[in-house]
């Protein structure tokens, strides 16, 4: 089945980096991978901010999606979020994030096992 990668990029509320974190980490994360087609997800947090050319946004989630319909999945992550059937906190700010879908063109590639 082909593979996505979603990713969003965000930042917290200023002020409400703790609740934005512990929203997005115990709870956000979990309720996205329960939506048909995303399988994982991992967080991010910016290491480099100083660094020439770097995004405004702090934070980044990539999800992991196996699908044959990417659009299909997308549009039941949104309409659960627009329905309100998945909670969005406030501490997460809806002005600077930026979201990108990326179709893999390859298979993972590991380091080998060592001994």
């Amino acid at each position: 089945m082909p593979q996505f990668a979603y990713v969003v990029l965000s930042n917290p509320v200023a002020g409400r980096e703790d609740e934005y974190n512990d929203w997005y980490s115990n709870q956000h994360l979990a309720d996205v991978t329960a939506v048909e087609g995303f399988v994982s997800a991992q967080r991010f947090r910016l290491a480099d901010a100083e660094a020439e050319g770097a995004p405004q946004q702090r934070y980044m989630a990539i999800y992991t999606m196996e699908t044959d319909d990417p659009a299909a999945a997308v549009e039941r992550l949104t309409a659960t979020v627009e329905t309100g059937q998945m909670y969005m906190s406030e501490a997460f700010s809806m002005e600077d994030m930026a979201i990108h879908l990326y179709e893999a063109i390859t298979p993972v590639v590991s380091a080998n096992a060592k001994d």
